[in-house]
């Protein structure tokens, strides 16, 4: 492996796969996972928990100051703690899934967890996934991906997540839920989602788990073989 750990940005809209392919990516390159889109969920539920509304910046700005999330490694997805209370299932409740957009569009919330976020990577040696992580996290990241697929696919795999929490949900609202939210995270001014002009675009929506990650990984490595010719 190439002696300087690279920073490889997986970035993409709601359910493209992202989560899952990064964490399996890290595992096979010894790499840390971060995921970002974990962090501002836990920024959102301790604004749930203080009753302020979503649209208070200056409220959310002073909660900010004492507010810590931390990503702890796992066996099979790294725990989120929020001021040391492990929230990791808490924050992928609906409530949660409802507010994200509007909270981590946020100047100073943005402002915490890209510190943080950059503060994680500075080493290299680590795989992180967002919206915006090729454009403002890590804009000179060695490795990027931008993850894409189609409404039905996203859907459905949104349910099964969903399902899995014995929450129940239709197909369609679902697909509603995930156009508007592409709607907003794509035109809000703060780190919008969009693809880096040098981001490697994945099509997850016919491909397994294991081609997504087989794919991925392939390009890491032949950035580090050309690093080592160069």
């Amino acid at each position: 492996m190439h002696p300087r750990k690279l920073v490889i940005a997986i970035d993409g809209p709601a359910a493209s796969g992202k989560s899952t392919t990064a964490r399996l990516v890290a595992e096979r390159l010894g790499y840390i996972h971060v995921d970002t889109g974990a962090m501002y969920r836990a920024v959102t539920l301790k604004v749930l928990r203080s009753g302020i509304e979503p649209d208070n910046v200056e409220a959310i700005a002073r909660l900010m100051d004492t507010t810590r999330v931390q990503l702890r490694q796992g066996n099979t997805q790294p725990a989120v703690l929020l001021d040391g209370e492990d929230v990791t299932d808490l924050i992928r409740g609906p409530e949660v899934t409802r507010a994200v957009s509007a909270v981590s569009s946020l100047g100073p919330v943005r402002a915490a967890m890209v510190r943080e976020q950059r503060s994680l990577g500075r080493e290299g040696g680590i795989v992180l996934e967002g919206r915006d992580i090729g454009t403002v996290v890590f804009p000179d990241a060695e490795c990027k991906f931008f993850l894409i697929a189609g409404i039905d696919a996203r859907a459905r795999r949104r349910m099964e997540e969903l399902r899995m929490q014995g929450v129940q949900a239709g197909l369609n609202q679902l697909k509603r839920e995930i156009e508007e939210r592409d709607r907003f995270d794509s035109t809000r001014p703060e780190s919008p989602l969009r693809k880096a002009a040098d981001a490697i675009v994945v099509d997850t929506s016919d491909r397994s788990i294991e081609e997504q990650v087989e794919l991925v990984v392939e390009r890491v490595r032949e950035t580090m073989k050309a690093m080592d010719a160069s």
